[in-house]
């Protein structure tokens, strides 16, 4: 096995990827690490419900199409699926005692932060204009404070659920 992941370098992965990344990105990074991860591995773990689907985002360019794009967390969680089989679970009991919605809680988030980011544009429009609308600038604010809370909320229980799970498991 590789090098052990850190929060750090979860996060940093993260940030350098916002948008999301290939499989072949994601193999990459395991590889990279001296970590063994196929492409078949990963679409196993998309199959299972392990992992999120993958979003089709345009290249661009002419004709060239779209690609399918994962969110950078999908490594965290691939790291988090290994550490639970070296902690003897097999994938059957991954699949039923651990919630898998981390992905879910993922894709959720982008599609809040897009939501907001093109009504927070749209306000935008009229600030150029001159016409700036306090009120839609505080809703808007606390929207966002709200969609974050909504989703660390979410986290929260998931993570609570599957420590639950594992403390059941350890207590057998």
């Amino acid at each position: 096995m590789g090098t052990s992941w850190t929060q750090k370098d979860f996060e940093r992965l993260e940030r350098m990827h916002p948008r999301g990344m290939t499989v072949q990105q994601i193999v990459e990074v395991f590889t990279g690490q001296g970590d063994k991860l196929t492409e078949a591995t990963f679409r196993k773990y998309v199959q299972l419900g392990l992992l999120p689907r993958s979003v089709r985002v345009g290249r661009k360019g002419k004709h060239k199409g779209s690609q399918g794009l994962y969110p950078a967390t999908a490594v965290r969680q691939i790291d988090w699926i290994r550490q639970l089989m070296a902690q003897g679970f097999t994938m059957d009991e991954i699949q039923r005692e651990f919630l898998f919605v981390r992905g879910e809680l993922d894709v959720l988030s982008r599609q809040l932060e897009r939501v907001l980011m093109h009504i927070s544009e749209a306000a935008g429009v009229s600030v150029a204009e001159g016409a700036v609308d306090p009120i839609n600038a505080r809703a808007i604010s606390e929207a966002t404070t709200i969609a974050q809370d909504l989703i660390n909320k979410l986290r929260s229980i998931e993570q609570r659920l599957s420590m639950q799970a594992r403390m059941a498991r350890a207590a057998v």
